[in-house]
């Protein structure tokens, strides 16, 4: 009994020890005025510091997408300018002729060959074959040959899988000449499969 005692003394001592500490712990106060400025100063600079970084983040992405869309752009600008230069190469890249001929040279079934892949990949253009002559032969001869020419080329890419419907042909003949000379390479020019998209 006598431990007992001498326990709850040693225990009510120590709680008197600890609320006398707790009580006079030192407390921090704010009596300076300056002090509460420099906080609000340096809240202040903590807070433009965050708002620069913010905003350097929102133009760094600003600027990281307008050059995705930039690119993009381009990208699409390329591949405008090849289709518009596959579309010329299709149109003015002639089938030639030998003379008062309307066979296909291993020249011409390359060149048609290359049409008939730019035919399948525009599946919606309708193209007239015209069939031209140079000037030797009567009129009625010419507009034969032209004829002969322009439905050879129209079989030759029917076999290689575009449609006929899509094809039309014409002859003009020794009527429409794209040389106007009298020399051989003048002729050699005149005799040809010209495309004309509809």
């Amino acid at each position: 009994m006598k431990n007992r005692v001498w326990i709850n003394l040693v225990m009510a001592i120590l709680v008197a020890g600890l609320l006398f500490n707790v009580s006079c712990a030192k407390k921090t106060v704010v009596s300076d005025a300056t002090t509460i400025e420099d906080q609000a100063k340096a809240k202040l600079e903590a807070d433009a510091i965050a708002k620069a970084a913010a905003d350097a983040k929102a133009e760094a992405e600003r600027i990281a997408q307008q050059n995705i869309e930039d690119q993009m752009a381009q990208e699409k600008a390329q591949k405008a300018a090849q289709i518009l230069a596959a579309k010329k190469r299709f149109q003015y890249e002639d089938i030639h002729f030998e003379y008062d001929s309307s066979e296909l040279s291993d020249e011409a079934k390359t060149g048609l060959k290359e049409k008939a892949a730019w035919l399948k990949g525009n599946n919606s253009i309708i193209v007239s074959i015209e069939g031209h002559c140079d000037e030797r032969g009567t009129t009625e001869y010419n507009l034969a040959l032209g004829d002969r020419r322009a439905n050879t080329v129209k079989s030759y890419l029917v076999n290689l899988g575009v449609s006929a419907s899509r094809l039309k042909t014409i002859s003009y003949g020794e009527e429409k000449p794209m040389d106007s000379g009298k020399t051989e390479t003048a002729f050699r020019n005149n005799r040809r499969a010209h495309f004309a998209i509809d």
